[in-house]
């Protein structure tokens, strides 16, 4: 095994200080001149700040248990470079005379750049979005007549199952595509039995502002509100 490494690569991107900065680092394959490394994903913007065609550097160590690791090479590229092209790059040592400093050679087996989609690219293509909420009346939450309960109602305070649907159903309804929301309850006595899918709202659906007033109306509590 003479002469064999402990080898593993670092990828850098270069900063606009004109510093590089590390963002990821492979496993260390053991005992070989001829290491494979284990696919990884990474997202083009840690990579190269979602610049293509801007410097990435992969620089090539030989592990060392005890001090500091062994520099083989090091090659300066693009990511358009990994994903098109040459998909063989040579490691370079300047340190090195012989072979011009060539150390090694990097073989790229697979790379491709996947669209990761956003909500808004989702809607963008015709998605349509239906928000429905519920709320949980399991005795855990406590009787609503106790100000420990998470259903408590004093006056002019929201509880906090109001706070949570203002706070996302403010934000979500409007991507609803009819602005209309059903609200259901569950873990309550309904009708005299257990139900854990009961209406909250009184026709199956309700505008945002109108869900806390149904909700405080069903518990039974002689105040309600709308915001």
């Amino acid at each position: 095994f003479f002469g064999k490494s402990d080898p593993y690569l670092t990828f850098s991107r270069s900063r606009e200080s004109g510093d590089w900065e590390v963002v990821h680092r492979t496993e260390v394959v053991m005992n070989t001149l001829d290491p494979v490394w284990k696919p990884f994903t990474i997202s083009v913007s840690k990579l190269c700040n979602g610049d293509i065609d801007r410097p990435i550097m992969i620089e090539c160590y030989d592990w060392d248990r005890v001090g500091s690791h062994d520099f083989i090479g090091r090659v300066q590229l693009t990511a358009r470079e990994l994903t098109e092209g040459t998909k063989a790059f040579p490691l370079v040592n300047t340190a090195k005379k012989k072979n011009s400093g060539l150390s090694g050679v990097i073989k790229v087996l697979s790379a491709k750049v996947a669209h990761e989609y956003s909500f808004l690219d989702y809607l963008v293509g015709g998605c349509e979005v239906s928000l429905i909420t519920a709320i949980d009346f399991t005795a855990s939450n406590g009787h609503p007549s106790q100000p420990t309960s998470l259903h408590y109602v004093s006056s002019g305070n929201p509880n906090q199952y109001e706070r949570a649907l203002l706070a996302v159903g403010t934000i979500l309804a409007p991507y609803d595509s009819d602005g209309i929301i059903p609200t259901f309850g569950f873990g309550a006595k309904w009708e005299g039995k257990t139900n854990h899918c009961f209406p909250l709202t009184p026709v199956s659906a309700a505008p945002i502002r109108m869900l806390s007033t149904n909700y405080v109306s069903r518990m039974g509590v002689r105040e309600s509100r709308a915001f």
